[in-house]
């Protein structure tokens, strides 16, 4: 069999420049999954909590460090996060604003009022507002 060269190829993602919503929606499932495995945390915290004071006191020293600090706060805007999108996902679904400029303006808002909520979550637990 010949092998025909001319055929056009796809772009390549160095060429092809992925949609805000398409960034969007990717980023929607990887905090699905992120929800997912931060409830292993959650869970380990509750469990701490239940097993009583060296347990408790373990738990704290633990999630003290600014690693697992970040992952905590990773975790509050990666619920946040898939909160409004699936608001996003209500409103689709009664059938309205799929237009290319709504759908980019509804991520945008989507991404600063995630964004907003993350930042009022960490203004109440640090001043306790």
């Amino acid at each position: 069999m010949a092998i025909n060269t001319n055929r056009p190829t796809s772009p390549h993602l160095q060429v092809y420049r992925l949609p805000l919503t398409g960034i969007i929606s990717i980023t929607h499932r990887m905090t699905g999954v992120m929800l997912s495995a931060g409830l292993i945390l959650f869970v380990y915290i509750i469990s701490a909590l239940a097993d009583g004071g060296v347990a408790y006191d373990t738990m704290q020293t633990l999630m003290s460090h600014w690693l697992l600090k970040v992952i905590g706060w990773g975790f509050i805007y990666a619920l946040f996060f898939h909160l409004c999108h699936g608001v996003r996902h209500l409103i689709w679904d009664t059938g309205s604003s799929f237009d290319a400029d709504t759908l980019n303006r509804y991520a945008i808002i989507e991404l600063v009022i995630s964004l907003a909520l993350t930042l009022m979550t960490f203004v109440w637990g640090l001043y306790g507002l």
